[in-house]
């Protein structure tokens, strides 16, 4: 007991050094000044906050978007070039590619606006500024109170406040709450929808290393794509039209030449999707032995079916790309979380921290009394939740993997709508059930759909227990002989679910017909006994259980706040603008392995394999790269392509831009070294690495290998290392 006493006293003390750690956190930037310059100075910057942030004036957050509300973007021109990841982009890039037109496998370049793509649906948000509502969000809140008192009281109030706001008639808002609902923040936002594709190179660059180099170090992915923004004639948002004319900003990012050294001050600004930086200790435990390996096998088994049909289909190749990655980059994502949060002892080090916040708690009466027995209460409801998350992960995962399953859905929504508003409902359900299908067919292959069933159906039965699966599946499943293949063949030869011509010209019927039927369709009856199992065996006891850890979690943060005083807290992402800062450094991640901080094209062409789905190098590139054609873009007789630093970023932050000193776009964020992707959970400064494409790399491909230097030519390219 001595000996544990000890360890922890040691992890507890060494933990508390690193509560205020330089290059930790997601800040939001109207406090930067009051918070962070002092730091970031220190650490290299040469800007001020209020270069930073600032309504009075443009400032680098107005160069910064939201890009369709999943990525980053930034405006890197007066006349609203905007830069962000390819695979931010690729969607849109997926969607404009035939197999006559393959954008995928080719690129793309616009030569002039006429060229430029429009995107439907796409669209790019501005913050226009950041107000502290708190107080009027809480108003009337009090202790006493049910949880669900509680959020109808903040629900009114903000919908108040967001009726009263000062703002212009195509200017928006929204409130999002921070520190687990202690405090709000409003955002008043511009967003402009026409948004047209420019340019992306081909995937053999702009995804280089695909899934084998995706969350690792060290990186060579030319990971970017470009849009522009078009506005009205008045430079105000505007839908789609081909009057519409190129935004003029109020910020445009100008561009440093001069690249990165080790130990440079670099900062990120964007969108960071979510974190859970002060979680409880039992909770990272269950993200690290039962959550993530769940979720791992399942993607495993989705990964190697889709893929087997790939690699053998051009056109399903095309179809199921996007989908592919996006199954991909999760899995590989959790991999490495549980691979850091158990090299790093994250949990221990949580076990200490809170042996410390605890030990202060019962050494102050008051604070005895109000939270002596928190973490005690939060750990037995997260033993309570153990279960049913984990059943949550195997329904969750399995059946947004099976696409049957999803149009079953949709369709099945049809008579939800009719049933609550009669022909009224129906109508105004169908249109959005045609759009929604209209796309997911675009994307599908029902014999490829049909092998994820049979696959992930066997693990939905197998690796959970009975109570808590679909009991029309288990009874089909008796019929099929237990044989997985046989039970998905019949269910689609059963239905026509998987035909586009056929469902949709079924929609285009009487909403009679429609609903009479699909009344007995196999597939929707499965689906809708598979959601009432769930619904009822695992989700209201999850939502009551969780509603509980909610209250407590925001309880638990509050006293952290109050206990901790020589903590500086920042609030967990939540997809608003934030600054992150650090500097450029390798780092170590196991023993005898050293990683330095760049990479350069001699490394694309060592992994360069003549042909191969992820390692292919196009003709031109290794012609640029023989003659060492780089152009006011190389260094040194070589071309950088990437680069490593201490910035504390996670999803959302892709298409990030990546500043230096001066506030200068020297990268462009779009990954995670592998052993650090727990930084959502745990961020340690010796393996938490973000990774960024440099932007003189970006430069060269669109200038040297597209042949799209008019693009460069509206851009501000700077030397500030020659000051």
């Amino acid at each position: 007991m001595k000996w544990i006493k000890y360890v922890f006293t040691v992890i507890g003390l060494s933990f508390i050094t690193l509560l205020a750690r330089a290059d930790e956190g997601m800040w939001l930037p109207l406090f930067l000044q009051q918070l962070n310059e002092k730091q970031m100075k220190t650490m290299g910057m040469k800007i001020t906050a209020k270069d930073i942030y600032n309504i009075n004036s443009g400032s680098l957050k107005d160069a910064i978007v939201s890009f369709g509300g999943f990525c980053t973007g930034e405006v890197i021109s007066s006349k609203g070039l905007v830069l962000t990841n390819h695979h931010c982009g690729f969607d849109a890039v997926q969607n404009h590619s035939t197999l006559e037109h393959n954008y995928i496998r080719d690129g793309f370049w616009a030569k002039n606006y006429g060229e430029e793509i429009p995107n439907p649906g796409l669209f790019v948000t501005f913050i226009v500024r950041i107000d502290d509502v708190s107080k009027q969000v809480l108003n009337g809140v009090n202790a006493t109170m049910s949880e669900s008192e509680r959020q109808s009281l903040v629900d009114k109030n903000i919908a108040q406040l967001r009726k009263d706001v000062k703002r212009e008639s195509y200017q928006d808002s929204f409130i999002r709450a921070f520190f687990d609902g202690n405090q709000y923040y409003l955002f008043v936002t511009e967003t402009y929808k026409d948004v047209r594709l420019v340019g992306a190179p081909p995937s053999a660059i702009g995804n280089f290393g695909k899934d084998t180099d995706n969350w690792m170090w060290p990186r060579h992915t030319g990971d970017f794509s470009m849009f522009r923004i078009y506005a009205g004639k008045d430079n105000k948002p505007a839908d789609y039209s081909p009057d519409n004319v190129p935004y003029v900003p109020k910020k445009s990012l100008s561009i440093s030449l001069d690249g990165m050294n080790e130990g440079d001050f670099t900062m990120v600004f964007g969108f960071p999707g979510r974190t859970t930086q002060y979680l409880h200790s039992a909770a990272v435990e269950q993200i690290m032995k039962v959550n993530d390996p769940a979720k791992i096998g399942i993607r495993e088994k989705a990964l190697s079916v889709i893929d087997g049909f790939m690699r053998k289909d051009e056109q399903i190749k095309i179809q199921y790309a996007a989908k592919y990655a996006g199954i991909q980059n999760a899995y590989k994502k959790w991999q490495g979380e549980v691979l850091g949060l158990t090299s790093t002892n994250a949990l221990a080090k949580k076990l200490a921290y809170e042996a410390l916040f605890q030990q202060r708690v019962n050494a102050n009466p008051q604070w005895k009394t109000q939270y002596g027995d928190l973490l005690q209460n939060l750990g037995s409801l997260y033993a309570e939740l153990k279960p049913y998350g984990y059943a949550r992960d195997y329904y969750t995962e399995i059946a947004s993997k099976i696409e049957l399953l999803t149009i079953a859905g949709w369709i099945n929504s049809l008579k939800t709508a009719y049933d609550k508003d009669g022909e009224k409902g129906y109508q105004a359900r169908l249109k959005q059930v045609k759009e929604q299908l209209g796309g997911l067919y675009e994307e599908y292959n029902g014999t490829v759909d049909q092998q994820l069933f049979a696959t992930l159906m066997k693990m939905y039965v197998n690796d959970q227990e009975e109570i808590y699966q679909s009991p029309m599946l288990r009874e089909k499943l008796k019929v099929a002989g237990n044989d997985f293949s046989e039970l998905a063949s019949g269910l689609y030869n059963s239905v026509d679910l998987d035909d586009k011509t056929a469902t949709m010209a079924m929609l285009e019927k009487p909403s009679s017909e429609v609903l009479a039927y699909y009344k007995n369709n196999a597939a929707i009856r499965l689906y809708t006994d598979m959601v009432a199992t769930y619904s009822n065996i695992v989700s209201k006891k999850l939502n009551e259980i969780q509603t509980g850890i909610n209250k407590l979690n925001r309880t638990y943060m509050q006293a952290q706040m109050e206990v901790m005083k020589e903590r500086k807290f920042y609030p967990d992402a939540n997809s608003t603008l934030r600054v992150t800062y650090g500097n450029v450094k390798g780092y170590n991640p196991r023993d005898a392995v050293k990683y330095d901080f760049y990479t350069y094209l001699d490394g694309v062409m060592d992994k360069y394999k003549p042909g191969d789905y992820e390692f292919d190098v196009p003709e031109k590139l290794r012609q640029l790269y023989t003659s060492k054609d780089y152009g006011q873009y190389g260094k040194n007789g070589k071309m950088p392509v990437c680069f490593i630093a201490m910035n504390h970023t996670t999803g959302g932050n892709s298409g990030s831009p990546a500043l230096d000193a001066y506030g200068n776009l020297v990268g462009l964020n779009f990954d995670r070294v592998w052993e650090g992707t727990m930084s959502d959970i745990n961020y340690d400064p010796s393996i938490c690495r973000n990774i960024m494409v440099d932007i003189r790399y970006v430069l060269f491909i669109v200038d040297k290998y597209a042949g799209a230097g008019h693009l460069v030519q509206e851009m501000k390219l700077v030397h500030p290392k020659k000051k």
